[in-house]
């Protein structure tokens, strides 16, 4: 009896490990496909000469194959970086194809507008906040505070448009590069970071 005690708990740890594993391994596979682009970006940018044309396939590329990762992890691809990875591809290639970096600059511009256009109309559609639909199987919260969490990221996405619009307008395409990696993507996080205040006020404890 207790050395098939012992091998029942040795089976129920090693599920438990190869379970821990595989949780970790997503994780880390999840932060790869989000931010792995954006470095393999960086990387052919200032390897290249600083030259865009250089950089936008092998960005292309490895936005492709992060949504087919995640598509294979999740059977499914979630809407915003679907339509991100539509865009990166339609615009960087019209960059590339009229050798004009214009299109690649209002990419970002294009992508928090139709974020912030979806927030503002899906309303008019739904009877309740689009964020409620995207969001609301991971939190809980009153209708109240879904109607300004949704309102707080619509305001976001069309701010980060004009912010966006400023910066390739008036910077160096240099200054651009760095700016929506190192610009964007922490006014993102410290944005996000704001609203827990909001989502604990209005959680709804199940």
């Amino acid at each position: 009896m207790g050395i098939k005690k012992k091998k029942s708990i040795k089976k129920y740890e090693c599920f438990i490990y190869m379970l821990i594993s595989f949780s970790v391994n997503k994780s880390f596979i999840k932060f790869v496909t989000d931010f792995g682009p954006l470095v393999i970006f960086f990387f052919y940018y200032y390897n290249g000469n600083k030259d865009l044309t250089i950089a936008i396939p092998p960005f292309i590329i490895a936005t492709l194959l992060a949504l087919a990762i995640i598509w294979f992890l999740e059977k499914k691809i979630p809407l915003m970086p679907l339509i991100s990875g539509i865009l990166i591809s339609f615009f960087g290639g019209l960059t590339i194809y009229f050798n004009n970096p214009v299109f690649l600059y209002i990419k970002p511009t294009i992508i928090n507008i139709l974020f912030g256009f979806a927030l503002f109309f899906g309303k008019y559609f739904t009877r309740e906040p689009v964020l409620k639909k995207i969001m609301g199987k991971s939190i809980s919260l009153s209708d109240i505070g879904w109607d300004l969490l949704n309102k707080r990221w619509m305001y976001f996405f069309f701010s980060l448009a004009i912010l966006n619009e400023c910066v390739w307008r008036t910077q160096s395409e240099e200054f651009w590069v760095n700016f929506k990696v190192w610009g964007l993507l922490p006014i993102t996080f410290l944005f996000t970071v704001f609203q827990i205040s909001l989502i604990n006020k209005h959680k709804i404890n199940e």
